[in-house]
């Protein structure tokens, strides 16, 4: 395919960029400024890519020329040495060019909250619930990212009925989107007396964390109720009127944070949830409008979609929407998700070209 009018848009559009940018009323917008940065920083480096892909494609072109008018002389022979070097450089540029036509997420750089509930299979599934944030945990510490616990409801064995947590840090979304939906474990309980494998799930959900600019939250929509923590968390919290319940009054929806000893922290944290809430569901819309016209097979963040099984007598990990097989469980579910993840993203890539019919 024909790649210059592609690079050619990557060039007017970040002249286009550098112009806006050059403007100082562009950083009374602090958020504006920031997003025209990145697509700064990404458009010159697809620019510096094309420009050295349409240098190696002009050198092959020259190169080809040549050997098609003399194919027998001297010079022929080092054009096919020049040629043997430069195809597969032609190549590989060729198909970082085109990756760079999937237009970003912007979503991809945000900070995320993550929700994972029990589901099917009683003390079992807070069992599995609890090691899937400590999975997720110690994956955010490989990446040094930072997480923060909002709320919980601790179970009787010490799993979780529900766990909801932020991640800070670079490209948190970008890497855990592909995480929302039904997990499902396949294992001995060790309530189990007979030996019998069970079959538990668990859902979690990912949300981008949401700024206030992104959604309007009107004071008369909702409804902020304080009451005394529960559970862990030491005197100090549990003979406060700490926790906050927040009822988003359109929908019903409640999100309730009890993690800090602060009612301002902790009202704080729980409006984040909330706006992330609403921000997911305004994303869902938006995506149910081009649902007609293509297919995702990876991401859809679905909460009732099954996307992975952990089946520990095998310790085999299977991912069902790009169906792939890991037999590393024990070290995945330690924190070693780069070898799925890295194949989602990669195959989320490969299905927007497939759509952009490249």
């Amino acid at each position: 395919m024909d790649l210059r009018p592609f690079i050619e848009k990557f060039a007017r559009r970040l002249a286009e960029v550098e112009a806006a940018l050059s403007d100082p009323k562009v950083f009374g917008n602090p958020m504006r400024a920031q997003e025209l940065s990145r697509e700064y920083s990404r458009l010159k480096d697809l620019d510096a890519l094309g420009q050295r892909y349409l240098k190696v494609a002009g050198e092959l072109k020259e190169h080809r020329a040549l050997i098609e008018a003399e194919p027998d002389g001297e010079l022929a022979q080092l054009a096919r040495e020049e040629i043997a070097q430069l195809d597969p450089e032609e190549t590989r540029l060729a198909q970082t060019v085109q990756l760079g036509l999937v237009p970003p997420d912007p979503a991809d750089s945000r900070n995320t909250i993550v929700e994972i509930r029990a589901g099917a299979g009683g003390s079992e599934s807070a069992l599995f619930a609890a090691d899937l944030f400590r999975m997720y945990t110690r994956y955010a510490e490989d990446q040094k990212w930072k997480v923060e616990a909002m709320d919980s409801s601790p179970s009787d064995l010490g799993g979780f009925r529900e766990i909801i947590f932020g991640v800070t840090g670079v490209d948190v979304y970008k890497r855990l989107k592909y995480e929302s939906g039904v997990h499902r474990v396949q294992r001995v309980p060790a309530t189990e007396a007979q030996g019998r494998i069970h079959t538990s799930t668990a859902t979690v959900a990912v949300l981008p964390e949401a700024q206030e600019v992104d959604l309007e939250i009107k004071p008369e929509e909702i409804e902020i109720n304080v009451c005394r923590a529960s559970g862990k968390g030491g005197q100090g919290v549990n003979t406060t009127d700490s926790a906050v319940q927040i009822i988003y009054k359109p929908t019903g929806m409640i999100v309730r944070c009890a993690d800090e000893r602060s009612q301002q922290k902790n009202k704080a944290k729980a409006m984040t949830v909330l706006r992330s809430r609403l921000l997911e569901i305004k994303i869902a819309e938006e995506n149910a409008k081009y649902a007609a016209h293509r297919k995702e097979q990876v991401g859809t963040g679905e909460r009732n979609e099954r996307i992975r099984t952990y089946n520990f007598p095998q310790n085999r990990v299977t991912d069902h929407r790009i169906e792939l097989t890991l037999y590393n469980l024990s070290t995945f579910i330690d924190g070693d998700l780069d070898p799925m993840i890295e194949p989602l993203m990669s195959n989320d890539v490969q299905q927007k070209l497939a759509a952009l019919k490249l």
